[in-house]
């Protein structure tokens, strides 16, 4: 007799944890992904060390100084800038309205998003790790306390930036325009966050307006594992206020939650 057992459908996060690998394939095959997402802030990092390699911030060299932005700015476009991008042209190609008529479950298109922020900004990290420790002469912090903190600022601001990307993906009214809208308010994000200005000396309404969002918070994170603990004397308050910038990068998580539910849309606007 033949065999009429059913087998059971696979779980939720198992086909996500598919996607996941799907979704980081594709990402490593796109150049403008590569060249715009994760080797910018590697290639920043560089010229910043050439153009002021002779230049002393309070003890600590160009690259030292620079780094925590360029991990902070990576994270960024990892999650908010990737996500935003090619969800959109997603939208536009059809991509998600034939997803979404397959019997794969919603929430793991998600994970795979999701999941490929995580994975291709670990490995941004750590080529970012090699090259400044091996070539451009930064010590690498090694009390467990920094690392520690590390972990959560991370966590918080690749999540909060991932789902504030899916929210994002339905301003653009196009996939062609998705760049042209999304670029510019990263670069904007990163001016006024301290990425590549000392954040001290940016002006006072400028360090207000970039209080509000999370960009600021993750570098000022990263400042306080990777920068010597005097640096925060520069800080607003002269503390790394690390317990504040939890808890913002948690507001805009749960924000970035709601949004990406009551927004998000498998078809194009014209579409109905």
């Amino acid at each position: 007799m033949a065999d009429t057992t059913t087998k059971p459908l696979p779980s939720t996060l198992s086909v996500g944890l598919a996607r996941t690998k799907l979704e980081v394939r594709e990402f490593f095959r796109e150049k403008e992904a590569l060249i715009f997402t994760f080797f910018f802030p590697i290639i920043f990092l560089g010229i910043f060390s050439a153009v002021f390699g002779s230049t002393d911030f309070n003890g600590v060299n160009a690259a030292t100084y620079f780094l925590p932005g360029m991990i902070a700015s990576g994270i960024f476009l990892s999650s908010f800038q990737s996500l935003a991008i090619s969800i959109a042209l997603e939208r536009d190609e059809g991509l998600l309205k034939r997803l979404r008529g397959t019997p794969m479950p919603p929430q793991s298109y998600f994970i795979g998003k999701i999941g490929q922020v995580l994975v291709t900004s670990i490995a941004q990290f750590a080529l970012l790790l090699v090259i400044a420790g091996l070539v451009l002469g930064v010590d690498i912090p090694s009390e467990p306390s920094k690392w520690l903190d590390f972990a959560w600022i991370f966590i918080l601001g690749a999540a909060s930036g991932s789902v504030l990307g899916i929210a994002f993906s339905v301003v653009p009214k196009s996939g062609k325009a998705a760049s042209a809208v999304i670029t510019p308010v990263v670069l904007l994000l990163q001016f006024m966050s301290g990425v590549y200005f000392v954040y001290s000396s940016l002006p006072g309404w400028m360090r207000d307006v970039a209080s509000v969002f999370p960009l600021k918070w993750l570098a000022q994170g990263m400042r306080s594992v990777f920068l010597p603990d005097g640096f925060q004397v520069n800080e607003p308050g002269g503390s790394w206020q690390l317990g504040t910038g939890a808890i913002v990068l948690t507001v805009w998580l749960i924000v970035g939650l709601f949004l990406a539910q009551r927004v998000f849309r498998w078809t194009r606007r014209d579409a109905g």
